[in-house]
């Protein structure tokens, strides 16, 4: 992956999502279309959810309480053909740096007068490995080192969540 053109291209759509309210997954859809990412063939109720560009797998996700989210693999480490890494703290310190090198670009982006730093949670500190959060107008924006399960790569995931409808 091109780092400096793959942040770019997240940083810019993140900037477009923040400006589309509601966040939905036809609009997520069509402004992933509109800055040339690749459709990946998983469309879902006729629209498509999975995107490539650059290096940088993307989706849009739906939750039963209504919520969208809108994630960025923008680094990957897959895990060796025995399903092990010969040193994952190695792994996990290399995702951390890519992490580090990431933050300030989030952070020093036409988002950042609209991002509020956030508490994380429990559930916070047991997905990720290293994570940093904000609001960002009602929506929650996570950055972190994943691995979601021992058998699966550690990424480095940027991620856009607009909450369901409060019933």
């Amino acid at each position: 992956m091109n780092g400096a053109r793959s942040l770019a291209a997240v940083i810019a759509l993140l900037e477009e999502f923040r400006g589309l309210t509601p966040l939905t997954v036809d609009r997520a859809a069509a402004r992933f279309s509109a800055h040339g990412w690749a459709p990946g063939g998983k469309p879902r109720n006729g629209v498509e959810t999975s995107w490539d560009k650059d290096g940088v797998s993307a989706w849009i996700r739906t939750f039963g309480d209504g919520a969208v989210c809108v994630s960025f693999a923008v680094w990957i480490r897959d895990v060796d053909a025995s399903g092990y890494f010969d040193d994952l703290d190695a792994v996990y310190e290399q995702g951390e740096r890519v992490l580090a090198g990431f933050l300030p670009e989030i952070e020093g982006s036409a988002l950042a007068g609209h991002l509020v730093t956030a508490e994380q949670t429990a559930a916070d500190e047991d997905e990720f490995i290293e994570v940093a959060k904000w609001t960002l107008d009602g929506r929650i924006l996570t950055a972190g080192v994943i691995q979601q399960d021992t058998d699966l790569p550690v990424m480095v995931v940027v991620a856009l969540e607009q909450p369901g409808p409060q019933l």
